[in-house]
């Protein structure tokens, strides 16, 4: 499952994600990991969810939609107990077009990642609802 936080900045969108990251805890029954592009929230995070600031990473720091899938993909190799993924900042982290042909198709792969192995993603995007394609409307909670 991939559901999508969308709105501009300082609408709430990273307390939103916060608060259902934390509350995950109480049903999820596997590991969790919440990405960011600085260890701003750190703090925020209840201590059994795994912070990784992105900004340490190359893979996942400005980079491409590819490159993202790509250190997704190595998450979940390295940990079978994955169920949640939390991604704040997203367009922060990943540097294409939320139009481009190529985020469609991350979107289309990060389906099927999520399909493959159990595990939801949820990723919080600045951006106004009427400028982001249908491809990605459809994953808004």
């Amino acid at each position: 499952m991939i559901r999508v936080i969308l709105g501009d900045k300082g609408s709430g969108k990273t307390k939103r994600l916060i608060d259902l990251t934390n509350d995950a805890l109480k049903s999820e029954h596997g590991n969790i990991i919440f990405i960011d592009d600085d260890k701003r929230y750190m703090y925020d995070l209840r201590h059994e969810i795994r912070f990784v600031d992105a900004s340490e990473y190359p893979a996942a720091y400005k980079c491409t939609a590819h490159e993202f899938l790509a250190f997704v993909s190595g998450m979940l190799s390295a940990d079978f107990d994955l169920s949640l993924i939390a991604v704040d900042a997203f367009k922060k982290l990943v540097k294409t077009s939320l139009q481009d042909i190529e985020m469609e198709k991350f979107f289309e792969k990060l389906e099927k990642l999520s399909d493959a192995h159990n595990c939801s993603f949820v990723l919080s995007i600045s951006a106004p609802e009427e400028e982001v394609p249908e491809f990605i409307r459809k994953y808004t909670a």
